[in-house]
Parts: C-alpha cells; sequence; structure tokens
C-alpha cells in the first residue's frame, strides 16, 4: 500500500491510500481520483516525505488509535444529525433526488437507499448525492 498527499484544483489537501504507484495512475487517469470536499476530479499529488523505518519506539500506533476513534466518533455524529433531520425515503432515494433537483418535489434534505447504478446516474445527471457513512461499532460493545 501507498499513501498519497493529494490536492484538487481548487487547493483542498486530503491523502488517499492506493495498492501500488500504477493503482493511483490508472484511477486518475480514468477520472476515479476525486476531492472528497469538492467532488474534483482535477487531482495532483503533492510533495510527501517517505515513510522511514527506524528502531526508536514511536507514539504512531497510539496516533493511530485516537484517530480511529476520533473518526468513527465522527462517522456516528454525521449520521446521528442526518437521521435525527432528514426525511427517510427508502429506496425509493434516486427517484426522491431526482424529483427534488428538478423541482417536481418540495425541497428538503432525504437519506435513503440506492444502487451503485442510481448512485451513478444521479452523479452523471449533476444531481447532488454523497454516501451515508456506515454506522461503525458501539465503542460500549467492543472488546
Amino acid at each position: 500500500m501507498i499513501r498519497y498527499a493529494l490536492a484538487c484544483d481548487h487547493d483542498h489537501a486530503f491523502e488517499a491510500w492506493f495498492g501500488s504507484s500504477s493503482d493511483y495512475d490508472d484511477q486518475a487517469a480514468r477520472g476515479l481520483v476525486e476531492c472528497p470536499f469538492c467532488a474534483s476530479r482535477a487531482i495532483s499529488k503533492q510533495v510527501m516525505a517517505p515513510a522511514v523505518a527506524g528502531t526508536k519506539k514511536s507514539s504512531a500506533p497510539d496516533a493511530t488509535a485516537k484517530m480511529q476513534t476520533m473518526m468513527m466518533e465522527a462517522a456516528r455524529e454525521v449520521r446521528a444529525h442526518v437521521e435525527q433531520n432528514f426525511d427517510y425515503v427508502g429506496d425509493a432515494f434516486a427517484r426522491e433526488a431526482r424529483d427534488i433537483h428538478e423541482g417536481r418535489s418540495e425541497k428538503r434534505e432525504i437519506y435513503g437507499e440506492a444502487t451503485p447504478a442510481e448512485v451513478k446516474k444521479l452523479r452523471d445527471d449533476g444531481v447532488p448525492c454523497a454516501p451515508l457513512p456506515s454506522l461503525p461499532p458501539d465503542p460500549s460493545k467492543v472488546n
């Protein structure tokens, strides 16, 4: 695995992992690498210092565990906010999102289920949508 520091044409910086350098090149060439902030596909690699393995014990595992805990909590908060404030439309999400976008249904925030093909069609047609984070395990129930 290789981690790249990336940036979009709107100067949003982010990191992404790839199986190899050629995996990044292939995905970028096919327009599959996109900015998580603005969905731009005009992405470039940024200068990044290589990770060098040493004999000195590092605090990286602690930092990684803290970051994972923080990310899981953020995912829980996002999902809870959506579930409390958005209308659940079930498997009618694609149809309802398109109807709202085209003015055939009242404008409101919704969530529900859609197939990958439906999501691709929505994005291709300019209908804004984003995946809702999966609910991470409850930390009180993890051993």
